[in-house]
C-alpha cells in the first residue's frame, strides 16, 4: 500500500502540472495520467491480494512442512520467560516441548515480548502460538482462542520488607490511599476495577523485572500478580517479600483463581485441537505434575487445573 500512495502521490503531482501546460500538453498528460493510474490500481490489487494470502494464520501441516512452531513468552518468572542464555523457560514452555516432540515439530523459534504485546501479536500472526499461561477470561476468548486449561493458580502481593503498610489483600487498595503495581495486560487490572480500586491507585509497569525496584522505591506500596509471580520476585531482592497472610480477592461472591492455557490465533483451530490432545494425555503423567512443581505450583494448583474447562472459562460472567 505504501507503494500505491507513492503512485497516487506521482499522480496528484502530474495533475497539479497542468494548469501550467498547453493545451496540447494537458491531453499528452491526461494519456499518462490514465496508465499511471491503471499500474496504481493493477499494483494495489496485487498488494491486497498478497495482504490477504499472509494474513491466513499457518495450519499445522504447514507448521510442520516448515519444521518450526513459533512462540511467544512474555518474561514472568515461572509461566513463560527466556533466561540469560536465551533458553526457555517456565511451566508454559516445558510443557509446550513436549506437546511440539508429540506433534512431530522438531523445531521451536522463541520469541520475547511484553504481555500486553501477546495478544495483538497472535492477531498480527507474528507467531503461531503463546506459552504464557495467559489466564482464560470471557473478554480473551473472542480475540483468540485457548487451548484447555494447563495450570491453575492464586493470586498475590509483593511487598517492601516487612510489609511496613501492612497489606494483606486487593481490598486494602480500594479502602486506603496507597498505590499498588500491576503489569499491562495482566487480569489483575479487571480484578482491581471490580473490587472498586481507582485508576489513580494503579500504578502500570511493563513488565515483572520492573517490579521489585517499582515496590523498593516506594513508587507503589505493592504488586499485584499471581502466587507463584510473587514468590519467585521475592526470593530476587532481599527489600522485598511476599504479603504474609494473603486473602485472595472475592468477586460476585467468588474467590479468584485463575485457569492459564496456550493462546492461538482465532484461525488456528487445527492446531489448538492438536495441542489440546496431546496435553490431555500429558497432564495424566507424573512428568506434568513433576513440571508444574518444580515451577512453583502446588498439588491443590494442578488437581484444580481439572476443575474448569475453557469452555466453562469463556461462558463465565
Amino acid at each position: 500500500m505504501i507503494l500505491y500512495c507513492i503512485i497516487l502521490t506521482r499522480i496528484n503531482y502530474t495533475r497539479r502540472l497542468w494548469a501550467r501546460r498547453s493545451p496540447s500538453v494537458i491531453h499528452i498528460q491526461k494519456r499518462h495520467l490514465k496508465k499511471w493510474h491503471g499500474t496504481a490500481m493493477l499494483l494495489a490489487a496485487a498488494l491486497l491480494a498478497c495482504a490477504v494470502g499472509l494474513a491466513q494464520a499457518a495450519s499445522l501441516q504447514q507448521i510442520k512442512q516448515r519444521g518450526s512452531l513459533r512462540i511467544a513468552v512474555a518474561n514472568e518468572i515461572p509461566y513463560g520467560y527466556m533466561d540469560l542464555q536465551g533458553k526457555p523457560q517456565g511451566v508454559g514452555p516445558d510443557v509446550a516441548q513436549h506437546i511440539a516432540r508429540q506433534l512431530g515439530i522438531p523445531k521451536i523459534e522463541w520469541i520475547s515480548t511484553t504481555f500486553s504485546a501477546l495478544i495483538p501479536g497472535l492477531r498480527a500472526r507474528r507467531f503461531d502460538m503463546v506459552a504464557a499461561e495467559m489466564a482464560i477470561l470471557p473478554q480473551r476468548c473472542g480475540h483468540v482462542l485457548f487451548s484447555q486449561p494447563n495450570s491453575s493458580y492464586g493470586e498475590g502481593l509483593l511487598v517492601a520488607k516487612e510489609n511496613p503498610k501492612d497489606i494483606h489483600s486487593f481490598e486494602h487498595f480500594a479502602q486506603s490511599n496507597d498505590k499498588v503495581a500491576i503489569m499491562a495486560g495482566a487480569d489483575q487490572l479487571e480484578m482491581m476495577q471490580a473490587l472498586g480500586v481507582p485508576q489513580e491507585r494503579m500504578v502500570t509497569i511493563s513488565s515483572n523485572s520492573d517490579a521489585i525496584s517499582t515496590v523498593a522505591t516506594g513508587r507503589a506500596a505493592a504488586y499485584a500478580a499471581t502466587s507463584a509471580t510473587i514468590h519467585q520476585l521475592a526470593g530476587k531482592d532481599d527489600r522485598v517479600e511476599a504479603a504474609a497472610e494473603f486473602t485472595d480477592p472475592v468477586i460476585n461472591g467468588e474467590p479468584v483463581r485463575s485457569w492459564g492455557a496456550f493462546t492461538f490465533n482465532m484461525d488456528s483451530k487445527e492446531l489448538q485441537r492438536a495441542v489440546d490432545e496431546e496435553l490431555a494425555r500429558f497432564k495424566q503423567t507424573d512428568a506434568w505434575r513433576q513440571i508444574m512443581a518444580r515451577h512453583g505450583f502446588s498439588e491443590a494448583d494442578a488437581d484444580e487445573s481439572f476443575n474448569r474447562t475453557r469452555e466453562q472459562l469463556c461462558a463465565a460472567h
